[in-house]
This record gives structure tokens, sequence and C-alpha cells, in this order.
């Protein structure tokens, strides 16, 4: 995987790369600077050895005309004096010759040049004897003295013209060394130069690099202690604690608030398995320590539960989890939470009490159920029959007011029977763990009508519809959705104005239901029933739904208010939505809204 080059330059690896860059640079710089040194010595003791060698030739040279200047002397004056200097010159000359042959024993060619000299110094020697002795017996103009004095003349002069020839080498050899060195040293500087300005750069970069990662260190440091401080308060306020087990060296840390679900001090005591099983209840202790060997074993450990007993002898149920780390060194730790769970137990064990509760009056609803569909409708039979016998056979002895009443009772029975068979209705609905099936809602939708088909032809409505798709729903149930919120639009219609009812079905996104922001699906079934009856004022369109609610005079329109509530229980039990909307003496509108799975 290529890093960002962003990532790379923040990295440790980068920033040791540019330190080695940096100290292998400077390593070369000074391996430079001491190589171009070394050089310039070089050329000092060239030149120091050149001048030596130049010294020695010089001296040879003097010597030779130290000799010859005594021998003229000696031959002209006949002093004797005239001749010290010669053994003087004889003896520097040699002198010198072993420094040439010391300073250039590394000059194949110098040595060479010193044996010629050698040979021609001898001559020169062997001529000047012979040039001297005959000289003692005044024969200057003999042919034999002439020829020898010229011979000598000869040879000196060789021996300068090589003394010079020496001394040109040397010049020659001096002035390689300087040329090459001088070729070397003038890059030197702005070598150097420009090899400090980068290393200078390079750590100028790598400075700045490490101020700005000081600074983001600086920062996550702030930012973890901020964490630690979040994550203290969190552990008090979730009532949890962390522990760690360093697995190679097997010791343990636990954190302050651990401590405090022990209901100890923070760090009162060595954090140790022994000093924590102490706290652990004597039926849970062998349990938790088979567990504690798996962990061991497994180097992980999966959720336990156990209880602990405080020093006030109060007693926790405590849950813990642990799972392992290995770091970049391969050190292994298993990082473990503990938990209080006392309150969730506790809970639970109020939502068992409260289960049992509701069970027991669910029977109770269900022996209502039983109560209100027999032991209820048979003594309201038996007033209903008795009213009609007295109304067959008593009608014409009852006076006006008798015959009133009669009337009251008898409807205020009707109204009795439909308010208990509404609520066995709405009791019905409440039981949402009817098996969903595929139904066609269109056969569903027909079935309604044909139950309300008297009411339909006396009214002379209109029903109109979509066609609807097949659909997994409690078929019951939506049978009885039709039903009500057609029996609803029929009560409800306008007086000497036949019900127009329309039915339609769409799809709708879930984003885009009415007041709904959040849902598990995406999309939702649509069905909208529309009436043109009285309508209702938009302000009441959710007190419709409310039980036993109503809008209008019992008087002036039948009803319990119960109708409209089983329907919103029916579209609540198949996980949807009802809305309604109303307008006075226009008509309303209710629309369905269930879930697409």
């Amino acid at each position: 995987m290529n890093l960002p080059l962003k990532f790379i330059a923040r990295s440790e690896r980068f920033l040791k790369i540019i330190f080695g860059a940096s100290l292998f640079i400077v390593l070369v710089m000074g391996g430079v600077a001491y190589k171009y040194i070394k050089e310039l010595s070089k050329s000092i003791d060239d030149v120091q050895h050149n001048y030596q060698v130049h010294i020695a030739l010089e001296r040879m040279a003097s010597a030779l005309k130290d000799a010859e200047s005594g021998k003229r002397g000696f031959m002209i004056s006949r002093d004797s004096t005239y001749l010290e200097p010669l053994l003087v010159s004889s003896s520097a000359f040699d002198n010198s010759l072993k420094d040439l042959e010391e300073l250039t024993k590394n000059n194949p060619e110098q040595q060479k040049n010193i044996a010629e000299l050698k040979i021609k110094v001898d001559k020169n020697i062997e001529i000047f004897q012979k040039t001297l002795e005959l000289s003692t017996s005044n024969d200057f103009d003999s042919p034999e003295f002439i020829a020898a004095f010229r011979e000598g003349r000869q040879t000196m002069n060789s021996v300068r013209f090589k003394i010079n020839q020496m001394t040109a080498h040397e010049n020659d050899v001096l002035s390689l060394a300087r040329e090459i060195s001088s070729k070397r040293l003038s890059n030197a500087p702005m070598l150097v130069y420009y090899v400090l300005i980068l290393s200078l750069l390079i750590l100028l970069l790598t400075y700045l690099q490490i101020t700005k990662n000081l600074k983001i260190l600086k920062e996550k440091n702030e930012l973890l202690e901020t964490f630690k401080k979040s994550t203290i308060q969190s552990e008090i306020i979730s009532k949890h604690g962390n522990w760690i087990w360093h697995i190679e060296e097997n010791i343990y840390e636990y954190s302050d608030n651990l401590y405090r679900l022990l209901g100890e001090e923070p760090q009162s005591f060595d954090p140790n398995l022994d000093n924590y099983l102490s706290f652990v209840h004597p039926d849970d202790v062998e349990k938790l320590m088979e567990h504690v060997e798996e962990m061991m074993e497994n180097e992980d450990l999966p959720f336990i539960h156990y209880r602990i007993i405080q020093k006030n002898g109060a007693i926790k149920h405590f849950k813990a989890y642990a799972k392992l780390l290995v770091d970049s060194d391969g050190h292994k730790r298993l990082l473990g939470t503990t938990a209080d769970i006392t309150n969730e137990i506790e809970n639970y064990r109020l939502i068992e009490k409260r289960n049992l509760e509701l069970e027991r009056s669910n029977k109770e609803l269900s022996s209502f159920n039983y109560v209100a569909s027999h032991d209820l409708q048979e003594p309201l039979r038996k007033i209903q029959t008795f009213l009609s016998r007295l109304e067959d056979k008593e009608k014409d002895k009852l006076s006006n007011s008798g015959k009133l009443y009669i009337e009251r009772i008898k409807s205020s029975s009707s109204r009795m029977r439909s308010l208990i068979d509404d609520l066995l209705q709405f009791s019905r609905t409440n039981k949402s763990e009817e098996a969903f099936e595929e139904s066609n809602l269109n056969i569903l939708l027909e079935t309604a009508k044909h139950d309300l088909a008297e009411i339909i032809g006396d009214k002379r409505a209109r029903i109109t519809s979509d066609s609807m798709p097949s659909m997994k729903v409690i078929p019951f149930q939506i049978k009885q959705l039709f039903l009500n919120l057609l029996s609803n639009s029929l009560k409800y219609s306008r007086e000497n104005t036949p019900p127009a009812i329309t039915i339609t079905y769409s799809l709708t996104n879930a984003s885009d239901l009415p007041k709904i922001k959040y849902s598990k699906f995406n999309t939702y079934h649509t069905i909208t029933v529309q009436d043109n009856g009285i309508g209702f004022d938009q302000e009441y369109a959710e007190k419709i739904f409310i039980l036993f609610n109503r809008l209008h005079n019992k008087n002036e329109y039948s009803g319990t208010g119960i109708g409209l509530s089983i329907c919103k229980k029916i579209v609540d039990n198949h996980n949807g939505y009802i809305t309604a909307v109303g307008d006075t003496n226009t008509g309303s509108t209710f629309t369905v809204y269930l879930p697409k799975t």
C-alpha cells in the first residue's frame, strides 16, 4: 500500500532517514575536507622537500665554485691557504650529495641524475688533481696542462649543467604538484560551502518537522489527557472499571473506578488476582477461577457474570469482558472491562415481575372479554326481549310518557350492545401476535363492502377504488380497517347528498412521509380513503383516534367513538401510520401507510 507523502513526512521513520542522511552528508563533508587538508599538507611537504633539494643542489654548486676558486688562487699565487677551501668544499659536496640521495630516494629520475652527477664530480676531482700536479712544475704552457685545464672546465660545466638540470626537474615537479593541488583546492571551498548549506537546509527542515511533530504531540497529549479525564468520568457514570493483564510479566493494572466498584479507595491494595478474588461471592469463586484459567490458557475472556461482596455487605453483580492486544514490539496484553450490572439485574427482575402482572392482566382481560361477550350480553338480550313484549302487549295501556321511556330504554340498550361489540372488537385488535399472511387487499375490501351492503344501498353511496396489490397482513384486521373507514364515511355523510367514497393506492418513499423523520422501512403502501361527508375541523385531526372520543353529539350521529381507535390500533399492529385531513362540510381524507416488506 502506498502511504500518502504527508503521512510519510510526519512519520518517525522519515525523521530517522533525514537524520541519517544529514549525518552521512556531514561525514562526507568532513571526509572531503580532510582529504583536501591532507592534500594541502602534502603540497606544503612537497614544497618543503623541493626547497631542501634546491638547497642541497645550491650547496653542491657552491662547493664546486669554492673548489674551483681555491684551485685557481693556488695556481696563481702558489699560496697553500687557497687549498684549504678545497678540503672544506669536498666535505660539503659529499654531505650535499648524501642529502640529495636521501631526499630523492623516491624519485627514480633524480636518483639517476645523482648517479650521473657523482660520476661527473669524480671525474672533475680526478682532472683537478691532475691539473694541480701539473701546476706545481710551473708548466702552464705545456699541451698536457692546457688539455687537462680545458677538460676540467668542461667537466665542471657538465656538473653545473647536471645540477641545473636536476634543479629544473625539481621545479617541474613542484609546478605540476602546485597545478594539481591548485585545481583541487580551488574547488574545495565551494564544494564544502555547498555541502554545508545543504546539510544546514536538511537539518533546518528536520528541525521544523520535529517542531511541528512536537506541537502535534503536545496537542495529542492534551487530547489524551482530556480523553483520560472523560474516560474516568465515563467509568464513574456508567459504573464500569478497566483492567490490564500483562501476560509475559503476569501483572495486573486496575483503574481507580474498579476499586470504587469494589467499595474501596483507588489503589488501596495491590492489583493482583488473589486480592481481587477476596471480594468475589463464595458461591461464584470456583466458577470465576475456571473462567480465569481459560483466560490465561486462551488469552481471551468472553462475557462472564459473577457477584462480589463489598465490605459493607452489599452484593453487586458484575459483568467482565477482555480482548487481547499485541503492540508493535510483540508484547501481549489483555485489556478488560468490568461493569456493575446490579441495576440491570434488578430492572430485569422488575420487568419479569411486571410481565407476570401483565400476563395476569391479560388473563383478566380475557375473562372480561368472555364476560362482555356472554354474561353482559345475556341480561341485555333479556332487557330487549322484555321491552319488545311490553311494547307488543302493553303499548296501548301506556301513557305517552311511558312510551317515551320505553323508546329511550330501547335506544340505550342498543347503544349498550354497540358499545360492548365495539369494545370486544377493540380488544381483539390489541392482539398483534396473529400471523401475517399474503393477502389480496381487493378481496378484503370487497368483503367489507359486502358487510355494509344494506347501508350502502340505503344511502345510495358510490364507492370507487384502485386496484391494490397483495401484501403480508393480518387479514381479519385489514378487513376491519376497511369496514370501519367505510362505516365512518357513510355515517358522517351530508344530509340529502349521496356519499361518494374514493379509495386510491400508491407507493410512498419513507422520506416523503409526513411527520416521520426516521423509519426502518424504505417504502410504504399508501391507501387513501376520501369522502364528501360533513368533514371536521383540522384541529381535531389527532383527537379523533383517541378511544371514546366523539366530535358530535350522540343524538346527532350514532356511534361509540371506538371505530377510528380500532383503525389506528390495526395500523400500529402493522408498523404503519394513519393520518386524517378534514374540511368542514367538504369531506375528510384518511391515509393509511403500511410498510412494504
